[in-house]
């Protein structure tokens, strides 16, 4: 990002082409990230949200149409299905039980006007994993479409879009995949891509974008179209390098050392006899613990943290502890010090 930055503090845009070759090597980084067949179906997209709203505005709905999605979901993957209730599209919640989400649950809410099943791989406030096989299987049976918001899940676990049922999958750079904000990525099946309306539609949206004295209104056949002008290339440069930084060190190893270090965490607290919100169940668990701290006031605990050098959230009236590969058992000790001090008053 600096070395983007420096170019074009001295240089303008002369060096231009240069970078925008760099976007295309992220672009296939990405893919490979996802196992994804072509870096064609990766699309760049400023957040999770972005990608969530191109693909709800841009689904032919039928008034009647609904949509399901659990009730705990982070705001993201709610409010673009919300609105579309002037179309005539219900959103239809699913409650947490037991705190999860039940397969079974969200199947009952599926019925025949059904058109999108939408989850998060990880929940954000409890870091349930949600079973991404399972689901996909059940949308596949039922003749529904299923969008992923994996930003919580992307950067600690592996996943393959070529063998896991997904249809739609986007993600921001900016949480474990350790890039920054402004800078995420929207997959979409090759199969599904002509049932959206294009939304956005722009400059760079169609098959010879730098053509600007030729009118060719034919848009790209993937999920490049979406890219309707200029990139965020700073943004897009450091996502790239951050994923090479994972890809490096192997993201089977990463989700090893992550579950190591959670289930260490939830055994020290269980220890001390507080209440871990978060499944530990092998197939469940992530990187996210939400603790619930008794006697204390979780606003002031994350402040008093920080002031330690410990970054840390509340979500839910719970305690938030995301442990990514870099962090140690001895940091989590310090963590666990801190909680317990507060704890007693």
């Amino acid at each position: 990002m600096i070395e983007y930055a420096c170019d074009l503090a001295e240089h303008g845009d002369v060096h231009y082409r240069r970078w925008t070759q760099r976007v295309e090597q992220v672009r296939a980084l990405a893919a490979r990230f996802l196992n994804a067949s072509s870096p064609h179906q990766v699309a760049f997209v400023k957040n999770t949200s972005e990608g969530i709203g191109l693909v709800a505005e841009g689904i032919r709905w039928r008034s009647g149409d609904n949509v399901v999605v659990p009730q705990e979901e982070y705001p993201a993957n709610i409010y673009p299905w919300m609105n579309l209730a002037d179309r005539g599209v219900e959103v239809r919640f699913v409650p947490t039980v037991n705190r999860r989400v039940r397969i079974e649950d969200i199947a009952d809410r599926v019925d025949r006007r059904t058109r999108v099943v939408t989850v998060s791989w990880v929940e954000f406030a409890s870091g349930f994993r949600n079973d991404l096989e399972a689901l996909g299987k059940l949308c596949r049976e039922r003749g529904c479409l299923f969008f992923v918001d994996a930003i919580q899940g992307l950067g600690v676990f592996p996943i393959s879009v070529q063998e896991t049922p997904i249809d739609f999958l986007a993600a921001d750079g900016h949480k474990w995949l350790l890039g920054p904000e402004g800078a995420g990525i929207l997959w979409i099946r090759p199969e599904v891509l002509d049932e959206l309306r294009p939304i956005g539609v722009g400059w760079n949206s169609v098959v010879n974008p730098e053509e600007f004295s030729t009118i060719d209104f034919r848009l790209k056949p993937n999920t490049g179209r979406y890219e309707s002008g200029s990139l965020n290339m700073a943004g897009v440069h450091a996502l790239g390098a951050s994923i090479e930084l994972l890809l490096s060190i192997g993201i089977e190893r990463i989700a090893q050392r992550v579950l190591h270090l959670t289930d260490y965490l939830c055994q020290r607290l269980g220890e001390l006899g507080w209440d871990v919100y978060s499944s530990r169940l092998h197939e469940e668990a992530s990187g996210i613990v939400s603790v619930e701290v008794h006697g204390a006031d979780v606003r002031e605990l994350v402040r008093k943290c920080r002031a330690h050098g410990i970054v840390v959230n509340q979500r839910s009236g719970r305690l938030r502890i995301s442990p990514h590969c870099y962090n140690t058992e001895e940091e989590l000790d310090r963590l666990i010090e801190l909680m317990g001090k507060a704890s007693a008053g």
